[in-house]
């Protein structure tokens, strides 16, 4: 595991030529020397230390082997997959935990920096630990807490409607959500004009000219509402689709997310499993 690292600022003092380290101002910790600095987190430290060379397996990245990853720390803090707010304080001290996967030659490298984030401006200004894993589980043991931000709740939020379950972070609406935007054509409708076309959600639910049912891999049950606005003033040879979640017991559907699209070979990806007729479906107007 790598040690403790500053990220703090610097503050020179107008009357003597000295530099102050500045943790956080507004929560009064600013230091004057750098051992003043790591002996106020020790304690904090030390329990995270603990804590990581006890669940850390045998087999995982030695320390040694730890130090051809510490420059990826940066992009972990600064683009992180996920931050999550530790639930319970740690030697008084509220932890944030920035995690953040990378792919090496088609393996998952899994990286957690553990931090303290300042009240001033909301960025880790001293990383307690950090460390690279090849290990899933413990990288999960970090996810804890309150999750304060999320890529790909991110990246997903240009296209999320009021009433959907995107707009709600729903992790199976916010995955296919993704999936739909990789392989759609990059001269189709940008998701961030989503918004100018979602009047034609409701109607394309109750009055669909197709509707479609599968089942996903996880055994979820999807229903894709399809209707064409060929003479749609904002675009030529549009087509809306509303995705939904099917409940196998009532049948009611939980609308997920919806675009508009120009794309004939996106809309291949939705014409696919069973053809329904509108009259086998029952709707629901909002997740």
């Amino acid at each position: 595991m790598a040690k403790a690292k500053s990220r703090a600022k610097k503050k020179k003092l107008s009357d003597r030529n000295e530099e102050l380290i500045v943790i956080d101002e507004k929560a009064g910790l600013i230091f004057q020397t750098t051992q003043d600095l790591y002996k106020y987190f020790g304690d904090a430290i030390e329990t995270l230390e603990g804590e990581y060379e006890s669940l850390r397996n045998p087999s995982d990245f030695t320390e040694q082997e730890q130090s051809k990853f510490e420059d990826r720390l940066e992009d972990v803090l600064d683009q992180p997959d996920e931050v999550w707010c530790d639930e319970k304080p740690i030697k008084d001290l509220l932890v944030h935990h920035f995690l953040k996967t990378f792919q090496d030659n088609d393996q998952s490298l899994y990286y957690v920096a553990s931090a303290y984030v300042s009240t001033d401006d909301d960025t880790p200004t001293f990383v307690l630990q950090h460390f690279a894993s090849k290990d899933q589980e413990l990288f999960k043991n970090y996810q804890r807490g309150e999750m304060i931000y999320d890529h790909d709740f991110a990246d997903a939020q240009p296209g999320a409607i009021e009433g959907d379950a995107l707009s709600e972070g729903d992790t199976l609406a916010i995955g296919l959500y993704l999936a739909m935007i990789k392989v759609r054509s990059e001269k189709d409708i940008s998701p961030d004009k989503f918004q100018e076309f979602s009047a034609l959600r409701e109607e394309t639910i109750e009055a669909a000219d197709e509707i479609w049912r599968k089942n996903d891999l996880d055994g979820n049950v999807l229903v894709s509402f399809i209707k064409e606005y060929p003479e749609h003033e904002s675009a030529k040879d549009l087509v809306y689709v509303a995705v939904t979640q099917e409940d196998p017991d009532s049948n009611v559907h939980s609308l997920l997310f919806s675009f508009p699209t120009t794309d004939k070979t996106l809309l291949d990806r939705y014409r696919q499993g069973e053809n329904l007729q509108a009259d086998e479906v029952v709707q629901e107007s909002s997740h």
